[in-house]
């Protein structure tokens, strides 16, 4: 058969460039086309590095999807479905909401595909596609491949140097797919060996450890950092706010060649974190936890949201404050968005305060429910105002981090990626992203 896979383009938001669309290939698609044995002919489309042309007819085709991402999905499963191709969604929004999801495709994918795609092959070849494909049961982990990377041109990307570690995460925030009912709750390791398999696949020392929460079964974490301790990486993960309470993995974390944490503060107010049950952050210990972390060198990403209904329009100038006092090297800002099946959403929804259900706007930077505290236009005049005084050069200069060493990455993403990202991504064009991303690790952590 052949197959078609495919990744529509994603929005950008304000402070976004062409960097964002060519930052990394789609993972679950590589891994599907993995799952696929060989006597397929394995075709990935990636919208946002090309557009789609001719919808050529295929014995299956497979769109990933989020929610923001939907809208663009169900033009293309039209357009296939026109030239006769069948149509399966699968992704995060499918996942999340079947129900909206399948009247725009012939079949949806619900969860993790792994243990389901053979089955949706089989019956796609004798043209008996479901309607729902649900994985609602446990499966060996074991069976999660080593991506094709081969099926993609690495040069116009910025990376293509991810792996993932789990499946899942021990926490459930209201505001998170992790809440929603189709979802499976449990966290899941991959077998270490299959992981040191695909770094030494890899062919650089830097990597970007992609899982939702890297930290959510420590014991595991640290055997696994002791088995890379020798392999002279330079790596980078995404954590909870709860790291700071186990000062022996930071310890790990640094003698392994950890360089930066992407960490889910959220939020300053203890309030706002305990109306979305994100229990697990204690506010009362960010500064310390902080400090734990850049005294062993390692720089910090913090994600904050804005919207909770405990916000007033002083959490702006409260969190940038706390931001530029604490030095946080770099800040993903994000506008509180229920996304259609979260326990967010279902609640906004009974409360009847959701305004907007474009879903293309659903990609944290454009306010689609009514606040509680302030109005919504506050809260989007806010959330840019905090963007933009973040990476002033002003803040840029004050936040830079105590260690020289570090001044060099940290002035590439501050200036190159965020402040002037519209210019350097000009750069990355026709196919050079790759190089980019390689001369930036030269010149950050001096490997390739």
């Amino acid at each position: 058969m052949k197959i078609t896979l495919v990744a529509p383009r994603m929005s950008l938001r304000p402070m976004d460039s062409e960097f964002k669309r060519h930052m990394a290939p789609s993972i679950s698609l590589l891994v599907l086309a993995a799952l696929t044995p060989t006597e397929h002919e394995v075709e990935i489309i990636d919208e946002n590095i090309e557009p789609i042309r001719g919808y050529a007819k295929a014995d299956l085709v497979g769109i990933s999807c989020n929610v923001d991402t939907f809208e663009r999905a169900k033009e293309h499963s039209r357009e296939f479905r026109k030239n006769g191709s069948p149509v399966i969604l699968g992704g995060i929004f499918p996942s999340s909401s079947p129900e909206l999801a399948e009247s725009h495709a012939d079949s949806v994918c619900i969860g993790d595909a792994e243990p389901l795609w053979a089955g949706i092959l089989k019956d796609a070849r004798k043209g008996t596609l479901k309607k729902r494909y649900s994985c609602d049961f446990e499966y060996p982990v074991e069976m999660i491949p080593r991506p094709r990377w081969e099926l993609i041109e690495k040069n116009r990307y910025l990376y293509t140097n991810l792996i993932t570690t789990s499946r899942g995460c021990p926490y459930s925030c209201e505001f998170c797919y992790n809440s929603c009912k189709y979802m499976q709750k449990k966290y899941r390791r991959r077998p270490v060996r299959a992981i040191l398999d695909e770094i030494d696949r890899l062919g650089t020392n830097h990597v970007l450890f992609v899982d939702d929460n890297f930290i959510g079964d420590r014991r595991w974490l640290i055997d696994f950092l002791d088995r890379i301790r020798a392999l002279g990486l330079s790596w980078h993960a995404a954590v909870s706010a709860d790291i700071g309470k186990d000062l022996r993995l930071l310890d790990a974390m640094k003698e392994t060649g950890c360089r930066s944490l992407y960490i889910g503060f959220e939020s300053i107010n203890t309030e706002s974190l305990f109306s979305v049950r994100k229990t697990q952050n204690k506010v009362h210990e960010y500064d310390n936890t902080i400090r734990e972390i850049h005294g062993r060198g390692i720089m910090i990403n913090a994600s904050m949201a804005f919207g909770f209904d405990n916000d007033h329009p002083d959490v702006f100038d409260n969190t940038l404050d706390w931001l530029v006092r604490n030095r946080i090297e770099t800040m993903t800002g994000h506008i509180l968005t229920p996304y259609p099946g979260t326990k967010l959403h279902d609640r906004l929804k009974m409360e009847g305060r959701i305004i907007d259900r474009n879903l293309r706007n659903y990609n944290t930077s454009k306010v689609v429910f009514t606040p509680k505290n302030m109005t919504a236009e506050e809260l989007l005049k806010g959330y840019l105002y905090i963007y933009r005084e973040f990476y002033s050069v002003r803040s840029i200069l004050k936040r830079r981090p105590e260690a020289k060493s570090q001044w060099i990455p940290y002035f590439l993403f501050n200036l190159g990626y965020r402040k002037f990202g519209h210019l350097t991504s000009k750069l990355g064009r026709y196919g050079h992203m790759g190089h980019i991303g390689k001369i930036a690790r030269r010149l950050s952590y001096g490997i390739g």
